[in-house]
C-alpha cells in the first residue's frame, strides 16, 4: 500500500514538472532586433505630406527589419553616449515604455539594448482596442507611462506623459508614412481592463495604443 502511495506521489511530481517545462517552453524568448536602417529614400517633407490615419490592415506579419526600424524611430537611442532617444521626454525622464503586442505574445521594447524583452506569450491584439479593426493589425504598440519616474503632482505627471507619448506617436506616424505602412493612434481603449491583462504596476498607466501594419 505504501509503495502505491509513493508511486502516486512520484507520478504527480513528474506531471507537475512536465507541465512547468511545457509552460517554460511556451514563454517567448528575447528578440534581438536588427540594426536600424538610417537611410531612406523618403524625405521628411514627403513623409509629412503622406502622414495620415489608416484603419484597415492586412494581416501579414511585418518583417523583423521593419519592426526594428519602427521601434528605433518611435523611441530608440540615437545618442549612445548619453542614452537619449529619438523622442524627447520631460526632464529626460523616459517615462514612456513601448509595449509590443504581436501574434506570439507581449513584449517590452528595451531601447538601450535595442531588443524585445518578453512579458508573456498570450496574444492580446484583439483586446488592445475597442474598435473591430484593431485585431487585424499584425502589431500594436501600447504606450505606457510609469509615473514613478516623474516628479510633481499627479495631474502634472499625466500632462507630461500625454505630451511625451504624442512625440513618440508622431515618430511612428512619420515612419509609417515613409515606409508605406498603415497606422492610427487610438484612445478608445478599456484602459483598466488592458492594464489588468498586461499585469502592469499601479504606477503604470496606459496612454495610447497604435496598431501598425500593411495597408489593405
Amino acid at each position: 500500500m505504501k509503495t502505491i502511495k509513493f508511486l502516486s506521489v512520484v507520478i504527480i511530481i513528474c506531471s507537475l514538472c512536465s507541465l512547468a517545462d511545457a509552460q517554460e517552453q511556451k514563454r517567448p524568448s528575447t528578440v534581438s532586433l536588427l540594426k536600424p536602417r538610417l537611410s531612406s529614400s523618403a524625405t521628411l517633407m514627403a513623409a509629412l505630406s503622406q502622414r495620415r490615419s489608416i484603419r484597415e490592415f492586412k494581416k501579414d506579419d511585418l518583417s523583423l527589419q521593419v519592426i526594428s526600424d519602427l521601434l528605433w524611430a518611435a523611441s530608440g537611442v540615437n545618442r549612445p553616449d548619453s542614452g537619449k532617444r529619438t523622442a524627447p521626454t520631460a526632464k529626460n525622464a523616459q517615462e514612456i515604455d513601448v509595449y509590443v503586442a504581436v501574434r506570439d505574445g507581449l513584449y517590452l521594447y528595451n531601447a538601450k539594448a535595442h531588443q524585445l524583452d518578453p512579458v508573456f506569450d498570450q496574444d492580446i491584439r484583439a483586446v488592445v482596442g475597442i474598435q473591430g479593426f484593431v485585431k487585424d493589425a499584425p502589431l500594436s504598440l501600447i504606450f505606457v507611462a510609469d509615473l514613478s519616474r516623474l516628479s510633481g503632482s499627479e495631474s502634472e505627471k499625466m500632462s507630461y506623459a500625454w505630451i511625451d507619448t504624442g512625440y513618440i506617436s508622431q515618430n511612428v506616424y512619420l515612419f509609417c508614412a515613409a515606409e508605406n505602412l498603415a497606422t492610427v493612434a487610438i484612445g478608445w481603449v478599456d484602459k483598466e481592463a488592458l492594464k489588468s491583462t498586461m499585469r502592469l504596476k499601479p504606477s503604470q498607466h496606459i496612454i495610447l495604443v497604435q496598431p501598425v501594419g500593411l495597408p489593405r
